[in-house]
């Protein structure tokens, strides 16, 4: 997760918001490892991208921790959250994070979800887009430290 962010930030933004990117974005979420909502690539023993998606409220890891981020979200009326995507620089480019992304539909899809929502970071948003989510809205994403994020809100819906 560092890595990436070390690796990609700095062609989307400065030195002090990939430094706090990197301190606050990178920190694994057990429960997405606990839903059984989370994948990775690994490679010799190195885990090169992971990503998922998560049936919680929690939106994304730099939020810090909400009292609602643990609440079960309602598939009937709610949509999924894609979290955590990552693949390290030297990795990029190589369908990784799309094939996550087919696992997160396929996923989701099967538990019932009708659609997917993330907070995408800038580097991650020409990926979302040409994987078929719309963006919805640019925002900043405020980190712990004070520190704001360009990003961009994205769905996908998963019926028709």
């Amino acid at each position: 997760m560092r890595r990436s962010v070390l690796d990609s930030f700095p062609s989307f933004h400065d030195e002090r918001e990939t430094a706090s990117a990197a301190r606050y974005l990178t920190e694994p979420d057990l429960n997405l490892i606990d839903d059984g909502t989370y994948y990775v690539f690994e490679l010799a023993g190195e885990l090169v991208a992971c990503g998922g998606w998560s049936k919680r409220a929690k939106v994304y890891t730099g939020t810090g921790d909400l009292p609602d981020d643990d609440r079960m979200l309602d598939p009937a009326t709610e949509p999924a959250r894609v979290r955590a995507m990552f693949v390290r620089g030297d990795w990029t480019r190589r369908g990784l994070g799309r094939a996550i992304l087919d696992e997160c539909v396929r996923a989701a899809a099967a538990d019932g979800y009708r659609s997917l929502v993330l907070m995408a970071t800038l580097p991650g948003v020409p990926l979302y887009s040409s994987f078929g989510f719309r963006e919805v809205e640019r925002t900043l994403l405020p980190l712990p430290d004070g520190v704001p994020l360009a990003g961009a809100t994205m769905d996908y819906p998963l019926v028709g």
